[in-house]
């Protein structure tokens, strides 16, 4: 998709011959007026193009072949409006490679029951229609978001847009390019992971450069490009006052603005939407990346520590699903319990590089040791994420799959002030239990690197897991650790079945 193109979905609508062409000027009609009506309820966040009816097997094949090859289209909503023979549907749906909602519904909301006739049932039967086409996508092996109500109910538009957000991702991650400078943190296991199976599964283009090639880059930055961007710091944030023009440690803060500066300008430049770090390996920079990697995140860049290369491709996946609504997306480490007195709690952070996009006021610009990666003290920014529902969602690789483990929190302000703390931080009570959620997590083997997510929801996750056929494991209020176990020795099972079916693996 280039840039600045506005994701499409197309509507397709389902018919035949059988009824006439007077039928047909109706159904096609009554579809575009379903297709209006989505698009002016203001609650979708792509445009739902409408296609001619279909009523034959090249008909269909054609526009799923169109859609595959048009790069601006992230999926197809399909409706039965009358009923379309689903053999018809075959090769199509056979074809077809991008997500597919099948949308249950129907012109009116109320039956005309005084005046109901034969030509009326005729022309409204989507509640027969559509019972064959799904039983044709089942028997195919189409994975598929099925979605039934009325389109005057705010709920069906809403749920439509939260599909219609993980095909975003779902598109954004194919092609996704990222820079890796350097590799992995020695010893650590879950930040490794199959490079060339991530690119076969989602698209994602994962390569190594040297810190020194970034470093190259960041020292030619012309001063008057490290002044603007340490500009912004002064103008966008609580500047502490020793980092101020006149403050004695003010060429710390244009240092790090040089690096954001050169970091910019190399990810651009290669048309990378993501990358990691690692403080093991820092080459010939002077700082750890702080204020720049938080910066480059709220401008919706991937980023993952250590080199955690999969946690960085699902933070750029979920910030291009979350685009346009409230709040925010960040990179996330659980580190720290709370475990009383009061109701338990987990603080959440990293060394430096937490999204400022989930703030809950302004942040403050401080500089601080680090105490490890043996450099000069890093620039960061410094504040408490704002209170309200979220996700944090990991993704491992488990060596024959990539699995993705989600929990539904509650982020909470911090219990007392936090003077000493100098990072980034949020404070959650995890669904429905910090044990439970631990206990759960820890025996999904869920990793400790995760996206904490105020924008989108469990339902568009689970919807873009299914999008790239990938294992997604909820911990929600109604998790119990028995239950949980029991699903996960069901999956391993059944992932192991299904490499060899259709759409799934």
């Amino acid at each position: 998709m280039a840039p600045g193109d506005k994701p499409q979905l197309w509507f397709l609508t389902g018919s035949q011959h059988l009824y006439g062409p007077d039928t047909l000027r109706q159904v096609a009609e009554q579809s575009q007026q379903i297709q209006r009506a989505l698009q002016e309820s203001s609650a979708l966040s792509v445009e739902l193009v409408w296609k001619p009816v279909l009523t034959d097997s090249a008909g269909v094949r054609g526009v799923m072949q169109e859609a595959n090859n048009d790069p601006t289209c992230v999926g197809v909503i399909a409706w039965m409006h009358t009923f379309s023979p689903a053999k018809m549907w075959i090769t199509g749906l056979d074809a077809l490679r991008k997500p597919l909602l099948h949308l249950h519904t129907q012109v009116n909301s109320a039956l005309p029951w005084s005046t109901i006739d034969m030509d009326f049932m005729n022309l409204n039967q989507a509640a027969h229609g559509d019972r064959e086409f799904g039983y044709v996508q089942t028997r195919v092996g189409a994975v598929r978001k099925t979605v039934a109500g009325h389109v005057s109910d705010p709920t069906v538009a809403a749920r439509i847009d939260g599909w219609a957000r993980a095909a975003i991702g779902r598109a954004h991650l194919d092609g996704l390019r990222m820079a890796r400078f350097g590799d992995n943190m020695r010893d650590v296991a879950v930040t490794e992971g199959d490079k060339v199976e991530a690119e076969l599964r989602f698209g994602l283009s994962v390569n190594t450069y040297g810190v020194n090639d970034l470093v190259a880059v960041v020292d030619s930055v012309e001063d008057a490009a490290v002044d603007a961007v340490a500009a912004e710091y002064a103008d966008s944030y609580v500047l502490a006052p020793e980092l101020a023009r006149e403050g004695a440690r003010h060429e710390s803060l244009r240092y790090a603005a040089r690096i954001e500066a050169g970091l910019r300008q190399f990810l651009d430049a290669g048309g990378f939407g993501a990358f990691t770090t690692n403080f093991e390996d820092l080459g010939g920079l002077r700082q750890l990346p702080g204020i720049a990697v938080q910066r480059l995140m709220a401008d919706g860049y991937g980023f993952g520590g250590e080199g955690d290369w999969k946690t960085s491709a699902l933070l750029a996946t979920i910030k291009a699903m979350g685009a346009g609504l409230p709040g925010g997306t960040s990179f996330m480490e659980d580190y720290t319990y709370h475990f009383g007195p009061g109701e338990p709690k987990i603080l959440g952070a990293h060394m430096l590089e937490v999204c400022p996009s989930i703030a809950e006021s302004r942040p403050s610009c401080e500089i601080h040791p680090l105490g490890i990666g043996g450099r000069e003290d890093p620039v960061r920014l410094v504040f408490n994420a704002a209170s309200g529902p979220a996700v944090v969602i990991g993704l491992a690789d488990l060596g024959d799959r990539f699995r993705m483990v989600a929990n539904q929190i509650e982020v909470v302000p911090p219990d007392e002030d936090l003077p000493n703390l100098p990072v980034a931080r949020a404070v959650w009570k995890p669904a429905p239990s910090l044990s439970t959620s631990t206990e759960s997590w820890l025996t999904a083997g869920g990793p400790h690197h995760t996206v904490l997510t105020q924008s989108v929801g469990a339902e568009t996750l689970r919807d873009f897991a299914d999008m790239v056929h990938t294992e997604m494991l909820l911990i929600d209020a109604n998790t119990t650790t028995a239950d949980f176990a029991d699903r996960i020795r069901w999956n391993q099972a059944y992932y192991r079945l299904a490499q060899g079916l259709p759409g799934r693996g």
